[in-house]
């Protein structure tokens, strides 16, 4: 009597993954491959594939779908999904989903980390022990701020952005936020913040948090007039995408100014080339986009990933499709 074939998970072997946890949260009943995408040995496991848990491409076009004509589900590791094709999946028929929220608290201490950071100016006090220069031999020239009693400015509050308004409540600071879907007044009492229009949070806030994904509609949404917007002493922190901010109207303002520093996980190009502007300005904080994957969120992210390819093998919708693609 001939044995069933087990449906195929294709995972994607990737520096940012752990595959030791992978392989021990595999559940049964699949057979699960591990491998590189862009590899013969990638492409030839795809023919098979019903699942795919993995990080978006631009190479996943329709070309992509054809040649994995028994793709269920393609499940991302990643919050966000700006690389993906989402109209090639649209025509596949194929969901996109993401990590549902694994990586949130991950991302949101990162925030506050970087808000630190440029607020105490935690790389120039590091580089001045160093050198022996022991609080930089003028303290009198010395501007460090506390977050308590500052006003935060969120852009995008969804499950990070909500997390961020928690811990910043918890340093006492004000919160503000700013999305295209506002909460109920209740809603908005119970979790300490209130809305505002972009320009008005741009103009109130000390600094200013964005937790938005890369969209048409968010790209270079932090332009020149954006940052123009900004006090003088606010600071400005990017977690989510790089080109949601115009980088180059941003060095502008921090090389004359018009705004007191930025942390930035996240860049137009990564990695950036060597002569990116921002490398030379002494009023920012740059981290290399590793606000999400930390170890802990690795075992998050494979049992939300494989709980969803097992929800789609009962014959269940899966959670957390792309708002793009939630009703094909």
């Amino acid at each position: 009597m001939a044995t069933q074939r087990r449906p195929r998970m294709v995972v994607m072997d990737s520096p940012l993954s752990a595959m030791e946890v992978a392989r021990e949260l595999a559940p049964p009943g699949f057979e699960m491959v591990v491998a590189r995408f862009g590899t013969p040995e990638f492409a030839e496991a795809m023919r098979e594939a019903e699942y795919l848990v993995g990080f978006g491409s631009p190479a996943m076009d329709d070309a992509f779908f054809r040649a994995a004509p028994k793709l269920r589900l393609v499940q991302l590791l990643s919050a966000g999904y700006d690389t993906c094709d989402l109209e090639a999946a649209r025509r596949a028929g194929v969901p996109i989903c993401n990590n549902g929220g694994a990586n949130a608290t991950a991302v949101a201490e990162h925030a506050l980390m970087l808000m630190l950071a440029v607020c105490r100016r935690l790389v120039w006090q590091h580089q001045n022990v160093v050198a022996g220069r022991w609080r930089g031999n003028d303290p009198s020239q010395v501007r460090l701020y506390e977050l308590r009693g500052r006003t935060l400015g969120i852009v995008g509050l969804g499950t990070i952005g909500k997390k961020v308004a928690r811990l910043a409540n918890a340093f006492g600071m004000g919160v503000l936020y700013h999305d295209i879907v506002r909460l109920p007044e209740d809603a908005e009492d119970a979790l300490g913040v209130r809305f505002r229009l972009l320009g008005e949070l741009l103009g109130a806030s000390d600094i200013v948090s964005l937790h938005v994904p890369l969209t048409p509609a968010t790209r270079h949404m932090i332009g020149a007039a954006e940052l123009a917007r900004m006090k003088p002493s606010a600071y400005l922190v990017n977690t989510c995408r790089g080109p949601v901010v115009d980088e180059a109207a941003l060095c502008e303002a921090l090389r004359e100014g018009r705004i007191a520093g930025a942390g930035l996980d996240v860049f137009d190009q990564e990695p950036p080339p060597a002569d990116n502007p921002l490398f030379g300005l002494d009023n920012v904080v740059l981290t290399p986009h590793y606000a999400g994957p930390t170890w802990d969120n690795q075992v998050a992210r494979f049992r939300n990933a494989f709980d969803n390819c097992q929800r789609v093998a009962r014959g269940e919708k899966p959670l957390w499709i792309v708002p793009e693609l939630a009703g094909a």
